[in-house]
């Protein structure tokens, strides 16, 4: 990515197009809550600068109590809103700063996101307005009524399972936030791992912590110069 990008990340507890579970950012991982390993997928990347977490009001003081030193040490600013997930991006939109030039929309649920994912993710947000992660679906789907009889069946060739992080340019960020939705014409797509699950449930805990060991490792940076191998 240019020098001349930078991106700011939300994430939020509510995944895109519902209301926040309660749960499933707060959810542990091998003992760390999935919000603070969602969290970390972003820090000490040079040109992500700004970092938001936003939850309800109903959470607010729990998130604060119980993670506000871990996130005022990782340097991310608190952030309340409502509990869907408009309301949410809606409250970070005043807090993004104006040198922005992408936004990054991550649902906090998600701590299983690989590092390569996300540089891909940032390297085709410089060149589009709106990118959005996807993994392909393995079987095929039975759709279903409202009261859950099946009606169709379709094959798995004509779907791809959406994740996130979404990227945006700001000024298409702002469009959003004004009302003009994303089409799906208009994304994008970036193709995600399949370890990239959302943790929603009590049997998802088990599923993440098996998924965590298979984890692809971020690219450890070569040191620029002899001394910083001797560096604490």
């Amino acid at each position: 990515m240019s020098e001349a990008n930078f991106s700011a990340v939300v994430l939020t507890a509510a995944p895109p197009g519902h209301s926040s579970d309660g749960g499933g950012p707060f959810m542990k991982l091998d003992g760390r809550e999935a919000v603070l390993r969602s969290v970390e997928l972003f820090l000490n990347r040079p040109n992500i600068p700004q970092i938001m977490l936003v939850v309800s009001s109903e959470n607010e003081e729990e998130v604060k109590r119980k993670y506000g030193g871990n996130l005022g040490f990782m340097g991310v600013k608190l952030v309340v809103g409502g509990k869907k997930w408009q309301e949410q991006i809606s409250a970070a939109a005043p807090k993004i700063s104006a040198e922005a030039t992408q936004v990054l929309i991550h649902d906090a649920a998600r701590p299983l996101t690989p590092y390569g994912d996300i540089d891909a993710l940032l390297e085709a947000a410089v060149k589009h307005a709106a990118v959005v992660l996807a993994t392909p679906v393995r079987s095929s789907l039975l759709e279903v009524d409202q009261g859950g009889a099946p009606v169709a069946l379709r094959p798995p060739g004509e779907f791809m399972l959406m994740q996130s992080p979404l990227a945006m340019s700001h000024a298409r960020f702002n469009e959003l936030i004004g009302g003009r939705l994303v089409h799906p014409s208009e994304w994008t797509i970036v193709q995600g791992s399949h370890l990239n699950i959302r943790m929603g449930g009590a049997g998802d805990a088990s599923l993440a912590k098996a998924m965590l060991n298979l984890m692809p490792k971020p690219k450890a940076k070569a040191p620029s110069n002899p001394f910083e191998e001797a560096q604490w």
